[in-house]
């Protein structure tokens, strides 16, 4: 456990075990906290190193932060993966991380060797999901009016989970506690660089969507995996926390490993 400065932010991060990197980059609203048992599973394939994005929890979030980019935490993936000696690497991401991961595959392809989208959907793919999110982001500005930033990541779990009472108290604390970052992202869209260039990406892919997600988040996902040449997509049970260490995620590392000669 420990903070390392890249591209002007102290971000928090977390490694284990030994091998070719897997790194995990958690959703929007998000924290490597809730990779820890994951992180512990793919240890047993790689180097795995799980980390805070800007302005999410553990990290330093970055003052003022209105809003932010796909791009500038592809950046930051980038550089602290190189400053940790820790190329190349393959890449899990969880949501939003997804789409991270796709951005860092774009704009840095020495430097992946593969990448899991967990249910990504980057905008500009589906019609449907686009005005999905496109009206999750005007509630949330309702929601800023009536009750403030801190019960920005109460509505959105409600809107994607459909739950908020029911979850355990530390997702409703951290979400709770990374409203700012959560909007910050919302306000800057889950939108890459270049939509064109995912046809480009010639590493090995696999998406995953959830049976039981808001049918415009699957459809995002979907589209995402129409876009990428060659992706493996698999639908999981579930819902869109999707477990960044399930048997089709743990099967993808092992197979990329396998072609790399890593193993």
């Amino acid at each position: 456990m420990a903070h390392g400065s890249v591209n002007g932010v102290r971000l928090y991060y977390e490694e284990r075990g030994s091998g070719t990197t897997i790194l995990g980059i958690h959703g929007a609203g998000s924290s490597a906290v809730f990779w820890e048992d994951a992180a512990e599973k793919l240890s047993e394939l790689g180097r795995v190193i799980v980390y805070d994005r800007r302005g999410s929890n553990r990290s330093e979030r970055p003052v003022p932060y209105e809003a932010t980019s796909v791009r500038e935490h592809a950046e930051d993936a980038a550089a602290l993966l190189r400053a940790l000696d820790a190329v190349p690497a393959i890449v899990i991401g969880r949501s939003y991380g997804g789409t991270v991961g796709l951005e860092l595959a774009i704009l840095s392809p020495e430097i992946v060797l593969g990448v899991a989208a967990l249910e990504a959907g980057p905008m500009g793919l589906s019609v449907q999901s686009d005005e999905w999110f496109t009206a999750l982001r005007g509630r949330l500005e309702e929601t800023i009016e009536q009750r403030g930033v801190e019960a920005v990541g109460e509505t959105v779990l409600r809107e994607v989970l459909g739950a908020w009472e029911e979850l355990p108290q530390m997702w409703r604390d951290v979400f709770t506690a990374n409203s700012q970052a959560l909007l910050a992202e919302i306000r800057g869209e889950e939108r890459l660089s270049d939509n064109t260039r995912l046809g480009h990406i010639e590493v090995p892919a696999l998406v995953v969507t959830a049976e039981a997600s808001p049918e415009p988040v699957r459809r995002g996902s979907e589209a995402l995996a129409g876009a990428l040449a060659g992706a493996r997509h698999v639908r999981v049970e579930g819902d869109h926390a999707i477990d960044p260490a399930g048997p089709e995620v743990l099967a993808f590392v092992a197979d990329v490993l396998e072609t790399a000669g890593r193993t």
